[in-house]
């Protein structure tokens, strides 16, 4: 005789594992489409900034004591002026997004690509908001003034001799997300430019791809 009430429970326990695990499909592949969208949203709002080419029209740089400088494409701005330091550069944001920068870090030798970055809280903040747009050109620049800057003696001793120099350069989206930090080199040329080129990408706030 069949045992009714136990067949029904039965299908009822079947039932509703069926129904569970297409809930869970179901809600995973929500997951899997959101997660896809907002990589696609932030993808179109991450900028990658790079150093301009030669080719590029040159960038007028003013400090806030109003020292002026031109920045070729390609090329760095090293200079001491009554015992101020100033570097700048001119950059081409090569992302889709708006660039922000942030802040930079000097150092008076050639940093490569295995050495690490200074952590982005001991950066130098920028005096000012500098924007680079989406497949334009723009300029990062920054200054050491104070004589007991603990960059400067090293920085002024390697301009001097004429040896390379690293900046890090902090940046992120105009939301002020997706931070990364973008490493240059400044080395000195034979016709008393500097060159500038990048070295290595860091990403602060999404997981990096190496």
């Amino acid at each position: 005789m069949v045992d009714w009430p136990t067949v029904a429970s039965l299908a009822t326990a079947f039932g509703t594992l069926v129904l569970a695990l297409a809930t869970f499909a179901a809600v995973r592949s929500a997951n899997r489409a959101a997660m896809a969208a907002e990589h696609s949203l932030l993808a179109g709002l991450r900028p990658l900034i790079s150093a301009a080419r030669f080719s590029d029209p040159p960038q007028k740089v003013m400090w806030i004591d109003r020292h002026i400088a031109r920045a070729e494409g390609g090329r760095a701005v090293v200079e001491v002026v009554d015992d101020v330091v100033y570097l700048a550069a001119a950059i081409r944001n090569s992302g889709n997004g708006l660039a922000l920068l942030h802040g930079w870090y000097p150092y008076p030798e050639r940093k490569g690509a295995e050495d690490d970055h200074e952590p982005p809280e001991q950066f130098r903040r920028l005096t000012r908001d500098l924007y680079v747009a989406a497949g334009d050109v723009g300029f990062w620049q920054g200054s050491i003034r104070n004589g007991d800057d603990p960059h400067r003696a090293g920085v002024v001793a390697a301009i001097e001799a004429r040896e390379a120099l690293t900046v890090d350069i902090l940046y992120g989206d105009h939301e002020g997300g997706q931070r990364a930090i973008a490493r240059f080199a400044l080395t000195p040329w034979d016709d008393g430019n500097w060159l500038f080129a990048p070295v290595r990408y860091w990403n602060i706030d999404l997981p990096d791809p190496r």
